[in-house]
């Protein structure tokens, strides 16, 4: 069932169902009002906040991150995780920029086509052969870091893009004054919406993170809806790898370290439970949008450097675990 389905017998009950819907509700739009606060605030204490360029700049460094951490969305909704995203995420920019002299076909195809691979056999891994996600994933992350090593010479060689080219006009280009990173981001969100809240494939999702074994019962394709989410993660990985060499103009190598911890952080921050079974898509693009936050005002302070970003950023993710902890385990006694 969806994660913010309310029973109706709760209602009827009169005070517990309010309670219950509440605490629901803190789950599901918390890190949004928080993320509120915190521009109120950051707008108040810093001119530049507010300006054009300050939130462009923010929207096209969220967009990379947000297109990770939709993937990540769906595999830590049925309860796995994927550490790999990272280095699927730097891959998937060297390939890109490499193919870019083919044609832009090739610079998105490649990409794709490799690190959805990558996806599709930790998938197989997990769900065929019962082997833990963390194990799969992290052996993937070392396997794409090797491929990139291997591709650009022990990263001694970067593979550029053309600036003329429509590849470069991906992640360079804007419609309506806004990157057009943005717009397929958000294009990918609504289309992650959809599939995660109201198809088949959404249900087995949630089913999945919820009770594996109930939803095997069930008739749900476990093994099936395993593979497609941790293919999915490497797709979504491989193309924002993409889009971000398309805005470089380059394969940059050293990109992605730690990106798989900043996915996770969104998503978790955003509501879905590591615990699988409840998450919402919305939630994680506003986990990244308050990490960027966090990030640009500390930017903004001046005097503090970015090991402050990391410090905050990890407070913050385990105020947000202990919160949800509360707040379901309140749900299960009310």
């Amino acid at each position: 069932m969806p994660a913010d389905t309310v029973h109706l017998d709760a209602d009827e009950q009169g005070g517990p169902g309010r309670a219950e819907r509440l605490s629901a509700l803190a789950q599901q739009h918390g890190a949004l009002v928080t993320l509120l606060l915190a521009m109120v605030v950051a707008s108040l204490s810093f001119d530049t906040f507010l300006t054009g360029d300050n939130l462009e700049n923010m929207a096209l460094s969220s967009a990379f991150l947000a297109v990770v951490a939709l993937g990540m969305t769906f595999v830590i909704v049925t309860g796995g995780i994927d550490l790999s995203v990272g280095s699927l995420f730097a891959l998937g920019g060297v390939l890109a920029a490499w193919g870019s002299q083919y044609g832009t076909a090739v610079a998105l195809l490649l990409p794709l086509a490799v690190c959805g691979l990558i996806g599709l056999v930790n998938g197989l891994l997990i769900a065929r052969s019962g082997l833990a996600p963390f194990i799969v994933t992290l052996a993937a992350m070392l396997g794409a870091r090797g491929i990139l090593l291997a591709v650009t010479d022990e990263g001694s060689r970067t593979y550029l893009v053309d600036k003329d080219s429509f590849f470069a006009t991906l992640g360079q280009g804007s419609l309506l004054g806004i990157g057009v990173p943005v717009w397929i981001t958000v294009a990918l969100f609504v289309l992650g919406a959809v599939v995660l809240r109201r198809s088949r494939f959404g249900q087995y999702v949630y089913a999945v993170g919820g009770n594996e074994d109930a939803a095997a019962l069930m008739g749900a394709p476990v093994a099936r809806t395993k593979i497609a989410v941790y293919t999915l993660s490497g797709l979504y990985a491989g193309l924002a790898g993409a889009l971000n060499a398309a805005w470089l103009v380059s394969g940059v190598t050293i990109l992605g370290s730690g990106m798989e911890l900043e996915a996770i952080s969104a998503v978790v921050i955003g509501g879905t439970l590591l615990t699988g079974g409840f998450g919402f898509v919305s939630g994680s693009l506003v986990g990244v949008l308050l990490l960027k936050v966090i990030q640009n005002v500390i930017n903004q302070i001046g005097s503090l450097d970015s090991a402050y970003q990391q410090v905050v950023s990890g407070a913050f993710l385990a105020v947000v675990v202990v919160a949800q902890t509360w707040l379901g385990h309140r749900r299960r006694m009310l």
